[in-house]
């Protein structure tokens, strides 16, 4: 067999893996989304009930689904993530999969914040829907900024923590990518501490816009909490960059930023908080 003949075949297998492996992934998702969403209606009443049962769901699916994908995950110093409950759990994000981590990292009493598009998965967007968890319109910065604040006030009457990836969006090459200053908005309004968790490699696992997977290891170090108590508003920029710069110097070199590349996104007409 030629070397192109047998290129030819890995590449082959490859793709077949990876169909066989959504077909199994979806096929969970859909299935434990519909009976985990007929239970989540039973519990309209109770939002910290609803949050707290997806949280289960993601305990299961999350890793469930990193698992079929192919990747190994190796979690550094997890007991920081229970120790630190109530807390602010900022990601990194540079893949789809990193929502799958993160429901299944985040502890139970924990709420997410995703974009909107999050609602367009199928069946995992429709629970999503009714979760209890946070999703952000970000081009509509009046309702994103009531939305922050709804939470909030919601985080600190229950006891509940917050998921978040400040960067908005995935980054392209895996690399870090500006903070938006959600999350120090959320920190000031709760006083909840700043728990930085770092993802390595997740960009090389699921290839963006594509259905290829690429079976991998992925390590996931949670850093110490960061302590909120002093932060204020006027400076909330440089609590953004402090935060920026616990991610840039554990991530592995190819996913440092770039040089030039600012701590901070930059502020949009009319944005305060999203």
């Amino acid at each position: 067999m030629s070397d192109h003949d047998s290129s030819s075949g890995r590449t082959t297998f490859a793709a077949l893996s990876s169909a066989v492996r959504f077909v199994i992934g979806f096929s969970l998702v859909a299935v434990a989304s519909t009976l985990t969403f007929l239970i989540a209606l039973l519990l309209l009443p109770f939002r910290v009930a609803r949050i707290k049962l997806c949280n289960y769901y993601g305990k299961i699916v999350g890793y469930s689904i990193t698992r079929i994908a192919g990747v190994t995950p190796v979690l550094h110093d997890g007991e920081r993530i229970g120790q630190s409950h109530p807390a602010i759990y900022v990601a990194n994000h540079t893949s789809t999969l990193d929502a799958f981590l993160s429901i299944w990292l985040c502890p139970v009493g924990g709420c997410g914040v995703m974009k909107k598009e999050v609602l367009r998965i199928p069946f995992f967007g429709q629970l999503y829907l009714l979760s209890g968890h946070l999703w952000l319109d970000r081009a509509n910065k009046g309702s994103a900024i009531a939305a922050m604040s709804g939470i909030a006030r919601t985080v600190k009457k229950h006891g509940l923590s917050i998921w978040i990836m400040p960067e908005g969006t995935r980054s392209r090459d895996g690399r870090l990518r500006p903070f938006k200053l959600g999350f120090v908005h959320l920190a000031i309004a709760t006083g909840l501490p700043i728990v930085p968790v770092v993802l390595h490699g997740v960009h090389k696992n699921w290839v963006k816009h594509t259905l290829y997977v690429q079976p991998t290891t992925v390590d996931i170090e949670v850093l110490p909490s960061i302590d909120t108590s002093t932060w204020r508003a006027e400076t909330a920029r440089d609590h953004a960059a402090e935060v920026f710069g616990a991610f840039v110097e554990k991530l592995r070199e190819d996913q440092k930023p770039l040089p030039g590349v600012p701590a901070v996104a930059e502020k949009e007409k009319g944005e305060q908080a999203a």
